[in-house]
């Protein structure tokens, strides 16, 4: 839960930067669990009470969570190397979702790139990745 509330209150609409798979993976999966969750009991007791505006509620969730949701996506992507527009990939038929989500399960890429450090604090060292090039 303290990942999602970190991208809640510290990164709302932050774009810029990098998020580690972790933080990402925790943020999706506590938004999917609520998400369920605040569904099943809120239209279930709208519809016990007779008050289906009570449902609505989930939807004024969802719409509240579309902005984080997306610049945790766009920080992932930036923390593989691509730039945040690559989540349009997702639009492409059957392929582009799959393939958004292999790159999202995709390690950090090493060192530092045009988003900044690596939020593994690994791969920074540059006399480190330049053993074995040679």
């Amino acid at each position: 839960m303290n990942w999602y509330l970190k991208v809640v209150k510290e990164h709302y609409a932050d774009f810029n930067g990098r998020a580690r798979r972790e933080e990402y993976w925790m943020f999706t999966l506590f938004n999917a669990i609520f998400s369920i969750a605040i569904t099943v009991v809120f239209t279930g007791i709208g519809l016990a009470i007779d008050v289906p505006s009570l449902a609505a509620l989930s939807y004024i969730y969802t719409l509240a969570l579309i902005v984080p949701s997306l610049a945790v996506m766009v920080r992932r992507l930036h923390d593989t190397g691509k730039s945040g527009w690559f989540f349009l990939v997702s639009l492409i038929p059957l392929a582009g979702p799959i393939w958004l989500l292999v790159i999202l399960c995709t390690d950090s890429q090493n060192g530092e790139n045009k988003w900044g450090e690596n939020p593994k604090g690994v791969g920074n060292n540059a006399a480190i990745n330049e053993i074995g090039r040679e």
